[in-house]
């Protein structure tokens, strides 16, 4: 039988994106799909008005290394704090959260604190992002 090679280490990067809550803005979002998908990664776009419980089991049975959220609503520490509640939940911690949209600078920390990787404002260059999910997949 022949020995099995190892694959590629882009193959294994497999990222959910989704628009969290009632937000209708996915602009962004779409922008940073692009971005990850053009540097070698699978993305797994949800679309619009997603629950984190829909979030969460789509992560889950699609077996991400990462999921994004893109949050506008001003709602972010509630539906973060539920999506990790959730991914506690379903015995999922390990796949690291990570996110962008309009967040207040002092909301950022709070929500690193809970367990958010990462937040992305507008502005934040594509290449900062793809290389900030590289990063925190490779060492998870």
């Amino acid at each position: 039988m022949a020995k099995l090679e190892k694959a590629p280490e882009w193959v294994r990067r497999r990222v959910l994106l989704a628009k969290i809550g009632l937000d209708g803005h996915d602009r962004g979002i779409k922008v940073v799909a692009r971005a990850l998908r053009d540097a070698g990664m699978e993305v797994v776009y949800l679309g619009l008005h997603n629950t984190p419980e829909e979030i969460v089991s789509s992560a889950i049975q699609e077996d991400v290394d990462a999921i994004g959220l893109s949050i506008h609503s001003a709602a972010h520490m509630t539906l973060f704090k539920e999506i990790l509640k959730c991914l506690k939940k379903e015995k999922a911690a390990d796949i690291p959260v990570f996110g962008g949209g309009i967040v207040p600078p002092e909301d950022v920390a709070d929500l690193k604190k809970i367990g958010v990787q990462e937040i992305f404002t507008p502005g934040t260059p594509m290449d900062d992002i793809v290389a900030f999910v590289r990063h925190m997949i490779d060492s998870g």
